[in-house]
C-alpha cells in the first residue's frame, strides 16, 4: 500500500523533446508531485483525508505498521495519504530523497534535534533568533542534557570558536530575525563540515 510516487509516474504520458524524458517546471511539480489519480473516482488530485484512523488487513498487518516493518498508516496524528503527497512534494521541490511535514517550527527544530543528538551533546546557533527558538534552546533542550552555544552571527569565525568535539550541528536563520542580519551561510557552512 503506498500513495508515494513521483512526477515521472503521474505524467509518463506526456513526451518529451525527440521523445525523450520530459523535464518539468516548479509549478507542474507543485501541482503533481506525490500524487496519482484515484483509481475509484478518478480524482486528479489527492483530497483531504479527514479520517482518523485506516483499515488493517489483519492483526499481523497492523503490528507490521505499528512496528513500521511496512510502509502504510495508521492514524492521522502521525501522517495519512494528504501528508504523504505533500512531504513527496516538498521533496521534488528541493530536489531531496525525502521530507517530513511537522505542525510548527518548533517541532521541526525539536525533530531534527533529536535525530541528531544525545544527552551530553552541543549545538551552537545564532543568538539572532526568533524568541521562542532562544527559549526552546536555552531552556527547554537543556532538560533532555543538550548544550547550546549560542554565538553573534555576524561574524562567522565566532561558530568556529565554539565549536567542540561534542558539537552536531550549527543552527541559524539565514535573515536574523531580529535584526535582518543576512548570514554568511557558505562559510558557516564550511566550518559545519
Amino acid at each position: 500500500m503506498s500513495v508515494r510516487t513521483n512526477i515521472d509516474e503521474v505524467t509518463s504520458n506526456v513526451p518529451g523533446e525527440e521523445g525523450g524524458p520530459r523535464e518539468f517546471g516548479i509549478s507542474t511539480i507543485a501541482v503533481h508531485a506525490g500524487a496519482r489519480p484515484d483509481p475509484v473516482t478518478g480524482a486528479r488530485q489527492t483530497p483531504i483525508y479527514q479520517t482518523t484512523s485506516f483499515v488493517f488487513d489483519d492483526s499481523e498487518h497492523a503490528a507490521e505498521l505499528f512496528n513500521l516493518q511496512t510502509f502504510g498508516y495508521v492514524y492521522s496524528r502521525m501522517t495519512n495519504p494528504t501528508v504523504s503527497v505533500f512531504e513527496e512534494r516538498i521533496a521534488q521541490l528541493e530536489g531531496g530523497r525525502g521530507a517530513v511535514a511537522a505542525a510548527s517550527g518548533h517541532a521541526a527544530q525539536f525533530l531534527a534535534a533529536v535525530s541528531l543528538m544525545e544527552a551530553g551533546d552541543e549545538f551552537i546557533s545564532s543568538r539572532n533568533l526568533y524568541g521562542g527558538s532562544l527559549t526552546q534552546f536555552g531552556v527547554s533542550f537543556p532538560k533532555l542534557g543538550w548544550k547550546c552555544h549560542f554565538v553573534d552571527p555576524t561574524d562567522p569565525e565566532n561558530f568556529e570558536q565554539a565549536m567542540t568535539d561534542r558539537v552536531k550541528f550549527i543552527f541559524c536563520e539565514g535573515v536574523a530575525n531580529p535584526g535582518g542580519i543576512i548570514l554568511d551561510i557558505e562559510r558557516i557552512s564550511e566550518i559545519a563540515n
